[in-house]
């Protein structure tokens, strides 16, 4: 019988933590019976939420006195917090312990301690966020997005690399389409370092289909959208504002008079499918690739189903070992000197 996936949750956390994190590892394990799961924080405010629970061994609580804040410089989170629910909760993957780690607290102290307690993989110099997004043939992987604001071609090189391996290893795409998000598809377009990667991509073996705009995201004929961080986080959070303004309208339209208030409940199906299937929370659980260690953050304010989500995630991620198979493929590219 295999050894059980074990995986480190930060318990406290985001902007709602305890009160997120517990339903959504009780209802977890009740879907999946062979991962153990283990509450990294403040024991007595965890054991007070927990209450009593029917998994026995695979639910476990680890002691941390510390917390670290939504608004705390990562320096600060890194230098004076070593007994913080994340820092303990990574410690864990490190020791090994834990073979994943997930998180929905600071992005910016998440990725810093995650580098500084696990390391990055060989040949590898930054690491980057990666997480699906909705499109019209079903979803879109896209990265990086926030975790480096300046990258040289050669890191949106890497990035394109870690981002095929880790969509190959996830899903059924066995060799992922990749596009390098610009200004436009013309030859001339883009800055220096798109340009730079746009000629490693062309000359490596990745399945690279050549440079995409925003609106491409969302078509789905690509697997894997290639930018830095600057420009990934903007596309995501300009997108989550679109979808939160589409969404107001309908219910505002809706909401009018008698008349449209009929026709909304006649359309309440397809609003229904509608919300389903562009749910944030769908696709909640961002993948921080380049680490000796699996590490998920969370959305802050994610709920419940949300948070689920990032520890399915985290679960399929430790299933296909997705940090040995990103080091396997950049040795690959290197010895094709495709990676200098």
């Amino acid at each position: 019988m295999s050894k059980p996936v074990t995986i480190s949750l930060d318990a406290m956390g985001g902007d709602i933590g305890v009160d997120v994190v517990i339903p959504a590892a009780l209802e977890y394990l009740r879907w999946d019976k062979e991962t153990v799961l283990v509450l990294v924080g403040d024991q007595d405010k965890i054991k007070k939420k927990l209450g009593h629970h029917p998994f026995g061994e695979r639910l476990h609580v680890k002691h941390a006195s510390e917390t670290v804040a939504m608004d705390e410089l990562p320096s600060r989170a890194l230098r004076n917090k070593k007994d913080s629910s994340m820092r303990v909760a990574i410690n864990l993957v490190k020791s090994g312990e834990a073979n994943a780690c997930v998180s929905a607290g600071n992005t910016g102290a998440l990725m810093a301690t995650s580098r500084f307690v696990l390391k990055m993989l060989p040949n590898i110099d930054r690491p980057a966020i990666i997480s699906a997004l909705p499109s019209i043939k079903g979803q879109t992987f896209m990265l990086d997005l926030g975790a480096n604001v300046d990258c040289s071609a050669e890191h949106l090189f890497q990035f394109a690399v870690m981002g095929s391996e880790t969509v190959a290893a996830v899903t059924d795409i066995a060799n992922p389409k990749i596009g390098l998000l610009n200004i436009g598809q013309e030859e001339i377009k883009g800055n220096e370092q798109v340009k730079g990667a746009h000629e490693l991509l062309t000359q490596s073996s990745l399945n690279y289909v050549g440079y995409v705009e925003g609106d491409d995201i969302y078509q789905g004929g690509t697997d894997v959208v290639v930018s830095d961080g600057f420009v990934g986080n903007i596309a995501l959070k300009s997108s989550e504002g679109v979808a939160k303004m589409i969404s107001h309208f309908i219910k505002l339209e809706f909401t009018k008079n008698p008349l449209t208030k009929l026709a909304g409940l006649l359309a309440m199906p397809v609003l229904k499918a509608f919300r389903k299937r562009i749910d944030h929370r769908r696709y909640n659980g961002a993948s921080l690739l380049g680490l000796r260690g699996i590490v998920i953050k969370s959305h802050g304010g994610a709920d419940k189903l949300a948070f689920m989500n990032a520890i399915s995630i985290a679960r399929k991620e430790v299933s296909s070992d997705v940090p040995r198979r990103i080091a396997e493929q950049v040795k690959t590219h290197m010895e094709k000197k495709e990676i200098a």
